[in-house]
């Protein structure tokens, strides 16, 4: 019987996804390596294996109904629990930009993943996180969905006209509120981390920070005590302005 606790990483078969599913295996966790992509997933997960820890390949597509209850199934089979679930899995869009000008289409495809995706998850997971003695689910976020820097003029946040992924990651940042609210009573904390500009394929790879370093907010939530904050989104300078 496998021991470890169970932590599942949406889209990580690269860039931070992967790296956060790395540090929770150099914890001790069964990493669970979500990817739309099995094949790219098989590969991330061997990369892992090699390295030491124990990963295992999670077919998931957010967006398909009928994938997300597939992998809930799979990993209710197979370990009948989830202690951690972190929904890094998220677009921007080809065509994403500006108020005046986005797409409908291109809006609504962020939505989809960033959000519904983002929900569907969870919802299909959560019976299994309930079983879990002290469960965490961590949303990734970023400072573009901060109402605070995004409507400071002096901010560089202000200069990124990305509605489609700002207002959908903006939009995920009260679903964690709301889920955290829902589950107050229950020891199942629930935040989102901010990693900041980090050199991967959505960030651009002359971004300042590395996949490893925006990794650890993720990890940090992902390991909280019972008695720490739940419903807030965190960056590496602590807790981000709204």
């Amino acid at each position: 019987m496998n021991t470890n606790k169970i932590a599942l990483v949406t889209g990580a078969n690269k860039g931070i996804g992967k790296e956060i599913a790395r540090q929770l295996g150099a914890l001790g966790f069964t990493v669970l390596v979500g990817s739309r992509d099995a094949e790219r997933g098989a590969v991330a997960a061997k990369e892992l294996v090699a390295e030491g820890h124990d990963a295992v390949v999670l077919p998931l597509e957010v967006t398909s109904a009928e994938s997300v209850a597939a992998a809930a199934a799979t990993v209710e089979a197979a370990y009948g629990r989830l202690d951690v679930l972190v929904n890094n899995a998220a677009i921007i869009p080809a065509g994403d930009g500006p108020v005046s000008e986005v797409a409908s289409d291109v809006l609504r495809s962020a939505f989809e993943t960033n959000v519904i995706g983002l929900v569907a998850v969870t919802r299909a997971f959560l019976p299994l996180l309930r079983k879990a003695p002290a469960a965490r689910v961590v949303n990734l976020s970023t400072s573009l969905a901060s109402f605070a820097q995004v409507g400071d003029p002096d901010s560089r946040m202000s200069t990124v006209t990305t509605l489609g992924y700002n207002s959908s990651k903006a939009a995920a940042n009260m679903v964690t509120v709301m889920l955290a609210n829902e589950l107050r009573d229950t020891g199942i904390l629930v935040n989102a981390a901010d990693p900041g500009n980090c050199a991967t394929d959505m960030g651009g790879w002359n971004a300042p920070r590395t996949p490893a370093e925006g990794a650890a907010v993720a990890v940090t939530l992902a390991t909280l005590d019972k008695n720490d904050p739940t419903g807030h989104v965190y960056a590496e300078e602590g807790r981000l302005p709204w």
